[in-house]
């Protein structure tokens, strides 16, 4: 949820907690008259649940197939909304259209609002066919009847609502040495990794409000949680896709406040590697900031070799220049070993640092040689080789 957040937290909160939701059941199924006849009138193609459901791949942007777009206001994107969505509200269109107007406008979009009563949907898909695209389609169904089938994507200022009130509770699906290093107050860990063998601390009662976060919006693990959760039963989950970075962006309380620094452990670690790779204060990281300094001067030493541990869809979405891809979540600790690259020092990177420390403990935990084989603690998002990196701050 990266647009524009026009509307203030106390309005939203109120939403929240008023009762006006958009999980009340709909008892129909198809559009009411007015709609039906604006539908037709723009000549708009229509989709289905399962239809959107495969668009947004995994729940992150990276994977999503289409643009969806949530033309209801802003209040209502914030509290609930379908994974990967980017508001424009049919009201304040042009104030908003500037979230996609850079988009190919060839690239397919999808429209929802509050249902099949819900006309501004087609409004909004109309006034984009006007700005030039040409695959504008309409989801009549829209936010009630996802929710009822499936988990939604939630704001900041939900999370902070439902912490105020103590009425959910919040799942951190990254890897647990990353949940110990910092996190939300009052947060449990369920790594994505380990579902099977903590399947019991999920709560007792399906219809417990549970919101779901990890590394961010590129971050697929808090996804995959949600959608246990879902196949399990329970009926009112979301996922907060600005996790821990979009918390502690806006100077919200973690963890971390409460570690004590260690300065004569740190003092005494060694700072390079055996091939002099600058090594930062987390075992098993290299200094963050170091390498984000050699990969956006295109100057990475030779003897490094980055592994991209990400799917093959999304390293081919963008990735470091000369990096090469091994998707690590895959393998074994055997398997991916066999396949790194014997004379090189190999930096693990991802999009938000879990899926780099997984590959990395896989390997430790087996006890393979891990004296040359390191992680990067950072969130990335790349096109092509164009990149943006946010080092994640060390433990220590």
């Amino acid at each position: 949820m990266k647009n524009l957040l026009l509307v203030k937290s106390v309005l939203v909160a109120g939403l929240i907690f008023s009762g006006c939701t958009s999980t009340s059941n709909v008892s129909i199924k198809q559009p009411n008259e007015k709609v039906k006849h604006l539908i037709e009138q723009y000549k708009l193609q229509s989709v289905d649940y399962n239809y959107v459901k495969k668009a947004i791949g995994n729940g992150t942007s990276a994977t999503a197939s289409a643009i969806l777009v949530d033309a209801r206001p802003n209040a209502k994107y914030l509290k609930s909304t379908i994974p990967t969505s980017v508001n424009i509200p049919d009201t304040k269109f042009e104030e908003y259209y500037k979230i996609v107007e850079n988009i190919s406008k060839d690239k397919e979009i999808i429209v929802y609002c509050g249902g099949y009563s819900c006309e501004k949907s087609p409004i909004v898909a109309n006034l984009l066919i006007k700005k030039g695209f040409k695959n504008v389609k309409v989801y009549p169904g829209g936010e009630p009847e996802w929710i009822k089938n499936n988990y939604a994507e939630v704001d900041t200022v939900v999370v902070k609502a439902t912490m105020n009130n103590n009425s959910a509770v919040l799942i951190d699906a990254r890897p647990y040495k990353l949940y110990l290093k910092e996190t939300i107050v009052g947060a449990i860990s369920i790594p994505d990794t380990q579902l099977e063998e903590l399947v019991g601390r999920f709560p007792s009662n399906k219809n417990e409000k549970i919101i779901v976060f990890c590394g961010g919006f590129k971050c697929e693990k808090s996804h995959i949680v949600a959608d246990k959760l879902v196949s399990l039963g329970y009926k009112n989950v979301f996922v907060y896709a600005g996790g821990v970075p979009q918390w502690k962006k806006e100077k919200l309380p973690t963890t971390a406040g409460a570690k004590v620094a260690e300065v004569a452990k740190v003092s005494a670690k060694k700072q390079f590697s055996s091939k002099g790779l600058k090594l930062g204060s987390d075992e098993g990281t290299v200094d963050g900031d170091w390498l984000k300094v050699q990969i956006l001067a295109n100057n990475v030493p030779s003897f490094i070799q980055i592994v991209d541990v990400r799917s093959k869809a999304e390293f081919a979405e963008g990735h470091f220049k000369n990096a090469i891809n091994i998707e690590a979540g895959k393998l074994t600790a055997k398997e991916l070993y066999e396949k790194l690259p014997k004379d090189k020092t190999i930096v693990f990177n991802c999009s938000a640092g879990g899926r780099s420390l997984e590959a990395w403990a896989k390997l430790n935990d087996e006890k393979y040689d891990v004296s040359e084989i390191y992680y990067f603690d950072a969130n990335v998002s790349c096109k092509g080789n164009n990149c943006t990196i946010e080092v994640n701050e060390p433990l220590e």
